[in-house]
């Protein structure tokens, strides 16, 4: 049970960034449980996934799409982990990359998978794809807390954080959203975060950032001693809030 304010705070808007969700019936009828971020040409994604010896097929493809090319959609589907699924797991990930990529008018390396819920179980393809248009349909750029709902496996409240600063006259935002509830121990678990900006961040530097933050948080979580198979934390910056790019982290 979730302790402590549990309140989602004001989400702000983060410029190049528009998410939309639907109810796909992944596992469960009404509910939200696919979500799709779209982000702005030119952002610089980073990706921090599991240490587990056994990653499940969206978290493989998606380190796979992220070193070959630049990304313009996270695709995250709850109720279904895709995990130990074998070949037929991976090609439905492959399957879900496609026909985003289709609809979208993208690469499907451009593409990043995610999935939550029960290990050992096929995705239901069929249902998954045919809630991907549904999902665009409802892109829209303050959608942040209905893809922490949609998001959610067990957990018993949406998590997300939101903050804005101004600096020699630009207004900075960072927004994001987390979903997990078990299976949390250090290195990351059963735990997907999401997370965004408009500041102009280099490509290696998010990633840099990315992991050292991780190292601070994520990792130093301990719930039930698990380690699961499809932990991953994206952190994008778009850029769109202008000024110069910042490339190191000495800058102010």
């Amino acid at each position: 049970m979730a302790v402590g304010d549990v309140t989602m705070p004001l989400m702000h808007v983060v410029q190049g960034v528009k998410i939309g969700s639907t109810e796909a019936y992944v596992r469960y009828p009404n509910r939200r449980d696919l979500v799709i971020f779209e982000f702005a040409e030119g952002s610089n994604v980073a990706g921090v996934f599991t240490q587990s010896a056994f990653a499940a097929a969206p978290v493989l493809l998606s380190k796979k799409h992220l070193a070959e090319n630049t990304t313009r959609y996270l695709i995250i589907n709850t109720g279904n982990a895709n995990a130990a699924t074998g070949t037929v797991g991976y090609k439905n990930a492959e399957t879900t990359c496609a026909k985003l990529a289709q609809l979208a008018g993208v690469q499907a390396n451009q593409i990043l998978p995610f999935s939550t819920g029960v290990i050992g179980e096929q995705l239901p393809i069929e249902r998954l794809v045919q809630g991907i248009q549904p999902a665009l349909n409802d892109l829209n750029a303050d959608r942040w807390a209905e893809a922490a709902s949609g998001i959610m496996t067990t957990d018993t409240t949406p998590k997300g954080a939101s903050e804005q600063f101004e600096l020699d006259g630009v207004t900075y935002t960072m927004t994001g959203i987390s979903k997990g509830a078990g299976m949390i121990r250090p290195n990351m678990a059963t735990m997907l975060s999401f997370v965004a900006t408009d500041a102009p961040i280099s490509k290696v530097l998010v990633q840099q950032l990315l992991q050292t933050t991780v190292e601070h948080s994520f990792n130093r979580i301990t719930i039930d001693g698990d380690t699961s198979t499809n932990d991953s934390c994206i952190f994008v910056a778009t850029g769109l809030a202008g000024g110069a790019e910042i490339e190191s982290q000495d800058d102010p």
